[in-house]
């Protein structure tokens, strides 16, 4: 069970994502992983570490404006400092030991989403529901 949460949750991300049209939605995105590639800034428990990173993520989100694939690396790199939190440092929402695993499940799932340049699930649903059967 501690899977299906987080997978779903990246699943709910990318369907909510798709009711931004493009190209705002590439940028929203690029912003989001800024976001949290700021989120174990203020007690994340791996000390120095947490600003290179933190830049590391920055400057992909800045390429991530105008780079699906950068939005992506970032995810992925977070992906990673999930794995060292929670191993090693502090969990991301420090009252839920946890977190650090699940957001470590989470990030890939956005990550695929947007390596493959973010595209709108609620039109692969439509696309896919209009295109005749064959018997």
């Amino acid at each position: 069970m501690s899977f299906v949460l987080p997978i779903l949750i990246g699943l709910t991300y990318a369907a909510l994502m798709s009711l931004i049209p493009e190209p705002h939605r590439r940028r929203f995105n690029a912003v989001m992983v800024a976001g949290a590639g700021a989120a174990y800034l203020s007690g994340g428990g791996l000390g120095g570490w947490e600003f290179p990173f933190t830049a590391l993520v920055t400057y992909c989100a800045y390429r991530g404006l105008e780079s699906w694939t950068f939005i992506g690396i970032a995810w992925l790199l977070h992906t990673g400092w999930d794995i060292l939190h929670h191993l090693k440092g502090s969990p991301i929402i420090p009252f839920a030991h946890d977190s650090s695993f699940g957001c470590a499940v989470c990030d890939p799932v956005i990550a695929l989403w947007c390596l493959r340049g973010g595209p709108s699930l609620i039109d692969l649903v439509r696309t896919r529901a209009a295109r005749p059967r064959t018997p």
